[in-house]
């Protein structure tokens, strides 16, 4: 199995269900560090935790997935958030990306198999970062 860099994950929807199956698909691809919350506030109060990806669900009850984006963005821009939602128009999926999401995956049959690639890319994009320049790299790291 080859040596997966160890991120901190947000899972944050209302459906139970899909929460529990993102954790059980992310433990299966040997992701430990996970934490579920069934709405954007919890997920707001808990960023002193510093995850690394956060998967939000856009439709939730308390906030939307849009308006939490805003607030994890303004808190820290360097979480990756990706959105997930049964919701596909256009607009959506063109506001969140335009508000600093990383990523936008629908609701489907393949939506495990999409978190995988999702997490595959930031993995190669914090590499080419810390290749193009790893002084700023470890220097934002210092800030941590």
């Amino acid at each position: 199995m080859e040596n997966l860099p160890q991120f901190k994950f947000f899972v944050v929807d209302d459906d139970i269900f899909c929460s529990n199956m993102f954790e059980q698909y992310l433990s299966q691809l040997n992701h430990t560090d996970i934490s579920c919350f069934s709405n954007g506030n919890d997920c707001l109060n808990n960023l002193d935790q510093n995850p690394d990806i956060i998967f939000l669900d856009y439709n939730m009850d308390d906030l939307t997935g849009f308006e939490v984006l805003k607030k994890i963005k303004r808190t820290n821009p360097n979480i990756y958030v990706v959105m997930v939602s049964g919701q596909e128009s256009l607009k959506t999926v063109g506001d969140t990306l335009k508000y600093g999401a990383f990523d936008y995956i629908a609701k489907d049959a393949t939506v495990c198999h999409k978190m995988k690639e999702v997490i595959d890319q930031i993995i190669q994009v914090k590499s080419e970062l810390r290749k193009a320049n790893p002084s700023l790299f470890s220097r934002m790291l210092s800030l941590f």
